[in-house]
């Protein structure tokens, strides 16, 4: 018995059974929300678990995990922070943001920090253009940033895991309001 349904047995059969009769395959998003709750990430063993749940190919499930990005096929930090750099966010100052949050947690885009707490990543829209420059944590947005509120943020952050918070999916911590007071920080 894999991780997936060792962990999640009941809700992997509930996910299935929303579905009639030979149409289980279409669980395999809940399937792999779940496999990447279980396994950290989407990891060879996870996408193969899923696959032989609703016998599908491998490549098939892999395929459809590639294509949305809330589905992390590599391990992560707890906190996936998503800055743009588009340019809305560019004419705005979101390199200099970059830079410093790059400086501040010890990775660069597209690395994990050394604890393993972050992990930073550039992307081209947040779709939050009228607010740059933006960034998002886990699922939490931050608008209209400035190099003073990435200190705050960043540490907010460090004390919050410091704590011991329960890990959440699909990430490792998070979002961050559901961690301290719930009060949004955004601008």
């Amino acid at each position: 018995m894999g991780l997936l349904r060792e962990r999640f047995g009941q809700q992997v059969q509930g996910a299935i059974r929303r579905y009639p009769e030979g149409r289980q395959a279409s669980a395999v998003l809940s399937l792999l929300y779940l496999a990447q709750t279980a396994y950290g990430h989407l990891s060879d063993e996870a996408v193969t678990e899923v696959a032989e749940i609703l016998d599908m190919s491998p490549t098939h499930v892999r395929g459809l995990a590639g294509f949305y990005t809330l589905l992390r096929e590599r391990p992560h930090g707890g906190y996936l922070i998503q800055v743009c750099t588009d340019l809305s966010c560019a004419l705005r100052g979101a390199e200099d943001v970059l830079e410093k949050l790059c400086a501040k947690v010890g990775a660069q885009p597209g690395e994990t920090s050394p604890d393993g707490l972050f992990t930073v990543e550039r992307v081209m829209c947040l779709a939050a253009c009228d607010r740059a420059p933006v960034m998002q944590v886990n699922l939490e947005y931050f608008y209209d940033l400035t190099e003073d509120q990435l200190d705050e943020i960043i540490e907010e952050l460090r004390r919050a895991a410091a704590d011991g918070p329960e890990r959440r999916p699909p990430f490792g911590f998070g979002p961050p309001s559901e961690m301290t007071t719930g009060e949004s920080r955004s601008g």
